[in-house]
């Protein structure tokens, strides 16, 4: 997108402001399709860095995740947790994984979330 999406911009800031984590989106970014649930930038990287604290071999990394978001202004990146990269009829990972896609990445949107049964 050469110029970031007014509305989708408008979504991710009522995610980060924190009053609902409930949002559903799907969203096609570089040829990928990712659908999950939004997050507040905040929960997304605690959630990141407790997963590589947990882990033997990445824990060194889980301070980077830690602290307030380092931006002002509107929102530049969308959150997802429990979110899949769908492919065909597979979503990667099964269990949802965390990702962060940047909004002037993004080519399409829809509100929702598409779940196996509707693949």
């Amino acid at each position: 997108m050469s110029k970031l999406d007014e509305l989708l911009v408008d979504v991710a800031a009522l995610v980060e402001s924190e009053l609902s984590n409930q949002m559903s989106l799907t969203v096609v970014t570089g040829g990928a399709v990712i659908t999950g649930r939004l997050a507040p930038e905040a929960v997304w990287r605690q959630r990141v860095s407790e997963v590589l604290t947990d882990s033997a071999r990445l824990g060194e990394f889980a301070a980077i995740f830690t602290g307030p978001p380092r931006r002002e202004g509107p929102p530049t990146h969308l959150h997802f947790h429990m979110a899949r990269i769908l492919q065909g009829a597979v979503g990667i990972p099964e269990t949802g994984g965390m990702y962060r896609v940047s909004i002037a990445d993004i080519s399409a949107w829809t509100m929702g979330d598409v779940s196996y049964s509707d693949l």
